[in-house]
Formats: structure tokens, C-alpha cells, sequence
């Protein structure tokens, strides 16, 4: 197997069909964080994006988008932003995890939504979870069906929805809303939210603002953002800005407003989205791995997601092993200034130099 890297700007029309049909041709693949598209888009805001092209003669058998921080640690395209990662390639390939690395000059490469069924990266994963979905593909009808039957989520939802018209106007919903004043309030809310629960404001991060103006104006069929909006009268009360395929949404940017959440806007919301949706084609709702109690009264399904990393450098892959655990307990101060000046920056620019030498 031959193994060569560009930028996703240096794919062409046939290498980009390649990749298309590479996903057409399995459903697990479908989802449109693994789209050339996505890649593109991410390419264009962050000049450090690669992807390594696997062939087997002449024939192409695999793409591996990835980013590179540090010059030797990748991390998947759009990581921060993606929920789903991967390496899109023709059914039944095999591929050597360290073999790929060293191709592409890299020691270590971390991951945190990796598709979990993906056997050659097996090895590397440290924690498997579940990626909860909506599941459409008996209708949307039968989903209510399955839901109404555990718990009364959507029973709530309802009753809270006629409260809504009567004390706000008549609902309208919008499965694909092109609003200029939509997309500013969904900001406005994001951000509101970002700032209370200390997050850091992706809108505010220019390369994501970019990539989020591109995929909105795009009109692919298998990777293109869209909003969804739920009004109560004239008021927009929730959107949603996802990213879809022909038969895939991820639940990506959902916000509300939070001066009218007696009303559930954002649960109602989700249900439109899943009738709308089904009625477009789509087969499954990525909700996104996390914990949220709202996520798991609504799914009826999951797909398996790992998080971990492949070392081709154990020095390098034990630094960021360290690193990450501080992480997780000293999030500032003295110390963790420390580590990120020093500890782990020292260790990765001792080994460059030998790794690209190999």
C-alpha cells in the first residue's frame, strides 16, 4: 500500500468522487464530518490540515483527514468541531495504524469521536462510549411510538407546546431557515450559554466562524449546515445549526432562548426536527457524545464512539498522556502554565528531529 499526503485543497474532481462513492457505499460512513466537504472547508480556515491518500496500485482505497499540531501530533480535521472521526475508505481494507503515522510524519495521533468499529485502530482505543441517536429509519411516526411508551418526555413536550401558543402565538417551524436574523440570535444565545456554563465561545473562534460560513452557503447534497428554527408567533424561541447529509443530521449547534425555557422550546424543537428530517430523507439524529439527561430520554439508538491515541513514539505519547491528566485537574494557575510551557514542549521538540528522520 502506497501512502501519500496533500492538502485537501490539492484533492481533485476524481479523488473527491472517489471519496463520495467510498461513503455511498457504506451507511456507517454517511455521516457528514467524514465528507470531503467537510475537510475542504476545514482546509481552507486551517493551514495545518493534511489528508493521507492510501492506494493499492493505482487504485485509491482510503482517505485519512487529520490536522497537525506541534508538527508531530495529529489530531482529526476539524477536531473541536467534529463529532464523528475516521478514515473513509473501500469495504473490507486493512491498514497498519503506525505505518499510516509514519507516512505522515507524525508520532502521535489522538482522537476523541472515532468510530469505534473501525478494527485497525482497535488496539489504541482507551474508552468506547455511546453516541446517542434518533433513529428514523422505520418513520418518525414509529419513533414517537417507541418514546411514548418510556417515560413521558415527549408527553411533556406537547402539553408545554400548547401552553406556549396560548401565552406567545401560533408555533411555526423551520426545517432549513435562511433568516439573517436566526443565525444572529442563534449566536447570541450560544455564546450566552458559552459564557455561563465557562466555556470558550466557538463563534468567536475565526476559523470555525469561517468554516460554519462556508458549509452554510453550500448546497451539497452529503455535507452542507443548516437551520432549523421553532417560532412561537413572529419569536424565535429555539434553532439549531446541524450538519447534515442525504441521510444524516448531527445535532451540533442547538441553542434557545432561555427567558422562555418553562416552555421546553428546545425538546419541541427536536421533535419537529426529527418529522421534518424523516420526511427529507433522514435515517438517524446525531445527538452527540456526552451525559445529557435530555439526550437520553430522546434516543432509541447509539453508535459506538472511542476516544484514545495511536503512538509511534511512546515518549511523545506518555507526554501527552501526562499532559491531559493535569489537565483534567489544574486547569490554570502556575502549574499548568508550566506544563504548557515547558514539561511537554521540551520532550516534543527533542524527539522532531528523530521521528523525521525515520
Amino acid at each position: 500500500m502506497q501512502i501519500s499526503v496533500v492538502r485537501p485543497s490539492d484533492l481533485g474532481p476524481a479523488e473527491v468522487t472517489e471519496w463520495r462513492q467510498m461513503q455511498e457505499s457504506q451507511p456507517r460512513l454517511q455521516n457528514p464530518f467524514l465528507a470531503p466537504e467537510f475537510a475542504l472547508a476545514v482546509g481552507r480556515s486551517r493551514p495545518t490540515a493534511r489528508v493521507a491518500v492510501l492506494q493499492d496500485g493505482p487504485k485509491i482505497v482510503g482517505f485519512f483527514p487529520y490536522e497537525v499540531r506541534h508538527r508531530v501530533i495529529g489530531v482529526p480535521i476539524g477536531s473541536g468541531i467534529s463529532d464523528c472521526q475516521g478514515l473513509v475508505h473501500r469495504p473490507g481494507l486493512d491498514w497498519d495504524p503506525v505505518r499510516l503515522l509514519k507516512a505522515c510524519g507524525l508520532a502521535v495521533w489522538e482522537f476523541d469521536h472515532l468510530l469505534a468499529d473501525q478494527a485497525p485502530f482497535a488496539p489504541y482505543q482507551a474508552r468506547v462510549a455511546g453516541s446517542p441517536i434518533i433513529d428514523l429509519s422505520k418513520g418518525y411516526q414509529s419513533y414517537v411510538d417507541d418514546r411514548m411508551t418510556d417515560g413521558n418526555l415527549i408527553r411533556q413536550a406537547l402539553r408545554k407546546q400548547r401552553r406556549m401558543v396560548r401565552e406567545l402565538g401560533e408555533e411555526r417551524f423551520e426545517w432549513e431557515d435562511r433568516s439573517e436574523g436566526v443565525m444572529l440570535a442563534l449566536r447570541r444565545w450560544k455564546s450566552d450559554q458559552y459564557r455561563r456554563t465557562q466555556q470558550y465561545d466557538r463563534f468567536r473562534t475565526p476559523w470555525i466562524q469561517a468554516v460554519l460560513t462556508e458549509l452554510s452557503q453550500s448546497s451539497a447534497a452529503d455535507c452542507r449546515a443548516v437551520v432549523s428554527t421553532l417560532y412561537a408567533g413572529d419569536q424565535p424561541v429555539a434553532a439549531h445549526l446541524g450538519l447534515r447529509s442525504r441521510s444524516v443530521l448531527a445535532y451540533w449547534f442547538p441553542a434557545y432562548d432561555v427567558d422562555l425555557a418553562r416552555h421546553s422550546a428546545g425538546i419541541l424543537l427536536c421533535l419537529r426536527m426529527a418529522e421534518a428530517g424523516a420526511a427529507d430523507g433522514i435515517e438517524h439524529i446525531d445527538l452527540g457524545k456526552s451525559e445529557a439527561l435530555y439526550k437520553s430520554r430522546l434516543t432509541n439508538d447509539e453508535v459506538p464512539v472511542a476516544e484514545g491515541r495511536v503512538g509511534r513514539s511512546w515518549a511523545v505519547a506518555g507526554a501527552r498522556r501526562a499532559q491531559f491528566a493535569l489537565a483534567r485537574s489544574v486547569r490554570t494557575g502556575a502549574v499548568g502554565a508550566r506544563l504548557r510551557s515547558g514539561g511537554t514542549g521540551r520532550v516534543l521538540r527533542g524527539i522532531r528531529a528523530r521521528l523525521h528522520e525515520r
